[in-house]
């Protein structure tokens, strides 16, 4: 009888002596288990959290709309201008003897706008620039969304007041619809370019485009998110 009631205590006990295994086994059942819930939740969090590409969103929603209703007496938030797109175009004559030049110049650029410029050829055939059709002449890249207000805020809080003798820029660039072009004459004022790699200054134009019906609009648009206009 006391083999009977040792042999007992010894099966009982199994489970008890291990515990490490019966978490594991816990563990595989919920891995074979798992729901799409914390799949979805992982694959929204990076949308969240945008960081600092967010900031001048961010204002415009909390700071700028609220200003320009008051200023103009819009009744429909659909009403307040806004920034459409950015355009950034660098223009180079001199790379159709040098193609380097353009090489450099797309690499800056999408250095400076997070995106990956277009080659812009020439569409006609020009003797006295010796200039042939379809030949590289420059670069383009418009921006939208993120990207766009991401650039607009390191051109008007770092890029901007990095010129040599920045007084501001003029508030009569406008087109008479409300969108602005700025003229830069270095690309070396954004702390993206190395200065070392650099082989020529190279100027662009940053061409800004909003729904604004008037110049006074987007002047007030601007002027609201950051742009240090002139006074």
């Amino acid at each position: 009888m006391a083999k009977k009631t040792d042999s007992k205590p010894a099966k009982e006990n199994k489970p008890v002596k291990d515990p490490k295994a019966a978490e594991k086994a816990e563990k595989k059942q919920r891995a074979k288990n798992v729901d799409a819930g914390p799949v979805l939740e992982k694959a929204a969090a990076p949308k969240s959290s945008s960081g600092g590409k967010a900031r001048l969103r961010d204002l415009y929603t909390k700071t700028v709309i609220p200003a320009l209703t008051k200023d103009f007496g819009y009744t429909n938030p659909m009403a307040v201008p806004r920034v459409q797109k950015v355009s950034i175009n660098i223009g180079l004559g001199e790379a159709t003897g040098n193609s380097k030049l353009m090489d450099g110049a797309v690499n800056e650029l999408s250095a400076i706008a997070g995106q990956k410029p277009v080659v812009t050829k020439a569409r006609k055939s020009i003797a006295a620039f010796k200039l042939r059709e379809g030949v590289a002449i420059g670069c383009m890249v418009t921006l939208r969304g993120d990207r766009m207000f991401e650039f607009l805020d390191r051109l008007m809080n770092v890029a901007l007041p990095r010129v040599r003798d920045f007084r501001g820029v003029s508030p009569k660039s406008f087109d008479g619809r409300g969108n602005y072009t700025l003229g830069l004459k270095d690309q070396l004022i954004f702390p993206e370019i190395d200065y070392n790699r650099v082989e020529k200054t190279k100027g662009m134009n940053v061409s800004i485009t909003t729904t604004a019906n008037t110049d006074a609009e987007g002047l007030a648009l601007l002027r609201h998110l950051g742009m240090p206009f002139r006074q």
